[in-house]
């Protein structure tokens, strides 16, 4: 195994980082984030790195300083960002990039590269208040916004999370079936395979689990060349955005809406946050996991084009294009037009997939139920040291199992229910990441910087535009293009309209001297910084303009999810 470790120079001080025993939160002994307690909620948060391949000792006195040393830090912390990659790419990618690849062929590889700096600002925010705070998503939001949204945050994440697990054993489902193997003890052992290698009351076992499920994805990579691809036309499509001829725009750009809202999803939020926190890396390692970050979104940018790519070079010219049915459909014509080892490798690659993709989900709400209800959440933690994190965990997975198992369930329905619920709740989880990362009081030194901001709220102002078209298009299925590129269109007037308003509010206020500048950030103690108990904070005091905009977005939210779920139930009624 790989060791490393700080030397005593180098080391943050035992009033920053605090030994295991010395953690919790309660008792804290000064008013400052240089010599308090930690605000680490969870006291098996603190200690040595613990990874896959390596780990990093914090008492020992040799420094990385060669690159050897250094790549055997990156090894020990290679882990949070590409799991959360790896595992986005589950039975909802494999769907959706599937679908575009027989549809509509290699046309809509640009979307991917567009979603790259997109998925980056949003995890790196993610880990590094992870890394600064020690205190999980749900738990901040919680404390820094009071009672409803840390309520409404756990809630919505609960049941979007349960919807998006039934669609990972879906997935199981259907490539057990490819293979011959029977439904029923199909899905309950690798429920059972899914809880066990997460409850072994070892975060490193349980990391090189999903390593080995990490590698289990480059399954696709044969299949790929197996395809006989045109490299041209995919590098092509990769960098030239196009509109598929001949296809109905509506169906095209709610196409291109989900392949964001599979590609960024609210649970990937959650999970690296206390991912990285449970790993226990600080500040101190932040580049080494922004490295980790990159090589996620390199794999599962990689991964969806070649899903993208192989499905459209196996279906091109066939009778089945433009024929989508499901990922099943895709394995039969694998195996059809390229060979029966290209449908096995399919099968087995959405199998993998989706059991990494249920325990990153499942995890994500176990963390979260802990952080909130103030459970010992932690996977360095045996079952019987944390019950209801592990409780939560197989109660949520096993659930889900169980309705993929029951005759008749609309399944076809819920996987449409994931994809709403997720697009509605999206922009939500990045406004109160944005917020949390402009949080002088939770992030020091780490605070968002103003091409963050903008970029950022460019984002969310996106997200929000898509969710209204994806719920558009939920309440009212024959809605056509010209609606749809109505909708866009108003969306991005808006969205100008309103940051030219906030920019004539600023510049005047600024001329009438009602706007003092902030001071300067000092970011001289990023290595060591890391925020103090909670307990500790002052209240964060909103201005009149977010309290307008939260009570918007609470209205919005409300507004939807009503009318997405009685849409919902229509169909349901419909059906049966």
């Amino acid at each position: 195994m790989i060791k490393t470790s700080l030397s005593r120079a180098h080391r943050p001080s035992t009033s920053k980082i605090q030994a295991p025993h010395a953690a919790a939160h309660e008792g804290p002994t000064t008013n400052g984030p240089t010599t308090g307690a930690s605000a680490v909620l969870d006291t098996a948060h603190v200690g040595d790195i613990k990874g896959a391949f390596g780990t990093i000792l914090l008492d020992e006195n040799s420094s990385p300083q060669s690159w050897k040393a250094r790549l055997k830090t990156l090894l020990a912390i290679i882990g949070p960002g590409l799991i959360v990659m790896v595992g986005d790419n589950d039975a909802g990618a494999f769907g959706t990039y599937t679908q575009a690849g027989q549809n509509y062929g290699t046309s809509l590889l640009w979307t991917l590269v567009l979603l790259v700096p997109v998925l980056f600002v949003n995890q790196e925010m993610v880990l590094r208040l992870g890394a600064v705070t020690g205190v999980g998503h749900a738990r901040l939001i919680l404390e820094r916004f009071g009672k409803f949204w840390g309520a409404f945050s756990v809630i919505d994440l609960f049941i979007l999370n349960a919807l998006t697990i039934v669609t990972e054993f879906i997935g199981i489902s259907i490539g057990l079936s490819y293979l011959g193997v029977p439904q029923i003890p199909g899905v309950i052992v690798s429920a059972l395979v899914v809880i066990g290698a997460t409850s072994t009351g070892s975060f490193q076992r349980f990391e090189r689990v999903c390593m080995v499920l990490v590698f289990g994805s480059l399954l696709l990579v044969p299949i790929f060349f197996m395809s006989s691809p045109d490299y041209g036309q995919i590098a092509h499509d990769f960098v030239v955005p196009g509109i598929p001829s001949g296809s109905s725009i509506s169906d095209v750009t709610l196409l291109i809406i989900a392949i964001v809202g599979t590609t960024i999803a609210p649970w990937q939020l959650f999970f690296q946050q206390s991912y990285v926190i449970d790993k226990r890396i600080t500040p101190r390692y932040m580049k080494y996991e922004k490295a980790d970050l990159w090589i996620g979104i390199v794999i599962v940018v990689l991964g969806a084009g070649a899903i993208i790519s192989f499905t459209a070079f196996t279906f091109a010219g066939k009778p089945e294009f433009g024929q989508f049915t499901d990922a099943g459909g895709v394995a039969q014509g694998l195996e059809k037009y390229v060979g029966h080892i290209a449908g096995i490798l399919f099968a087995l690659a959405l199998i993998d997939a989706s059991i990494i993709g249920a325990a990153a989900v499942g995890l994500s709400t176990s963390y979260a139920l802990g952080d909130v209800l103030g459970l010992k959440h932690s996977l360095h933690r045996k079952v019987s040291e944390a019950k209801g994190f592990y409780a939560a965990f197989a109660g949520i997975i096993l659930v889900s199992a169980i309705i993929v198992l029951i005759p008749g369930s609309p399944l076809g329905l819920l996987t449409v229910g994931v994809q709403v619920l997720a697009g509605v709740l999206l922009p939500s989880a990045t406004l109160f990441l944005l917020l949390l990362c402009n949080d002088k009081q939770v992030m020091g030194p780490w605070v968002n910087g103003r091409a963050m901001n903008a970029f950022t709220s460019l984002v969310i102002a996106v997200l929000v535009i898509l969710s209204v078209v994806l719920t558009t298009a939920t309440l009212f299925p024959g809605i056509d293009g010209g609606t749809i590129l109505t909708i866009l269109g108003g969306g991005a007037v808006l969205v100008i309209l309103a940051a030219l308003v906030f920019a004539a509010f600023r510049i005047r206020a600024r001329a009438l001297g009602q706007v003092t500048q902030a001071p300067a950030v000092d970011r001289s103690e990023r290595l060591t910084w890391r925020m103090p108990p909670i307990a500790l904070l002052e209240r964060p005091q909103l201005s009149l303009t977010r309290r307008v905009g939260l009570g918007v977005l609470w209205v919005y939210l409300i507004v939807a999810m009503i009318l997405v779920i009685v849409r919902v139930v229509q169909l349901a009624l419909g059906a049966a």
